[in-house]
């Protein structure tokens, strides 16, 4: 489907009202989206996939980015911060394997998409955004559709100690290191995915993993994330 009868699909559904995820009229575009963005670059993750066919990306973004929701790229989202790329999110979804029991810390709630996304996975999401209106937007719109969903206004470089520890950490914004905070709230066993480096510049999407106490990294793939912000 070109980008011009895409847009003109959504934006003749989202005219309808969205009661609920069963009565979303855009079931058909998400799957073309992840068919084409997401299936056709390698994702396997079938708890992902559909996840990523499930949730109406269109309402984590503000009212004038909806017609481009379900294009293959991020979108601002106000403060100067974004909704990551439909791919990225499952991609980052996909490394840290997310199980049904599972107990996931995200680092940078944002819109509340990747938050939706692991909510569809996962047993409990716990989520911390910087930024009130920003998290609180992401709260009112979660609470429609999740019970598994707490989301905190903190500095996230500090975690969310009082919840942990968590079988796997997701961080959607670009930090300078790899915060130790982070690393003692993960399970052993467990997986981070973080974004390191310099705002505004290339960064490296990097895998920690938890083994014998100790931090074991790997890089995944260059990447371009807004900064991790802090108090």
């Amino acid at each position: 489907m070109s980008s011009n009868l895409i847009v003109v699909f959504i934006a003749s559904t989202l005219m309808f009202a969205v009661a609920g995820y069963s009565s979303d009229p855009t079931e058909n575009i998400r799957s073309i989206m992840v068919d084409n963005q997401i299936v056709r670059r390698g994702i396997t993750h079938q708890a992902t996939l559909r996840a990523m066919r499930t949730v109406p990306r269109h309402l984590y973004v503000p009212h004038e980015q909806r017609r481009f929701a379900y294009f293959d790229r991020p979108l601002p989202i106000g403060f100067g911060q974004t909704i990551s790329q439909p791919f990225m999110v499952a991609f980052m979804t996909e490394v840290i394997d997310p199980k049904p029991h599972y107990r996931v810390l995200e680092i940078g709630t944002g819109s509340g998409y990747q938050a939706a996304i692991l909510a569809e996975i996962v047993e409990k999401v716990y989520t911390i955004e910087i930024i009130p209106a920003l998290a609180n937007r992401a709260k009112e719109v979660l609470s429609r559709f999740y019970d598994n969903v707490s989301v905190k206004i903190a500095d996230g470089f500090y975690g969310w100690e009082q919840a942990g520890p968590f079988d796997a950490i997701i961080v959607t914004a670009a930090a300078g290191t790899i915060p130790p905070p982070l690393v003692d709230q993960l399970r052993e066993g467990g997986k981070m995915v973080i974004p390191v480096g310099s705002p505004y510049m290339v960064q490296q999407l990097m895998l920690v993993e938890k083994r014998g106490g100790r931090m074991v990294t790997r890089n995944l793939m260059p990447v371009r994330f807004v900064p991790f912000t802090r108090n």
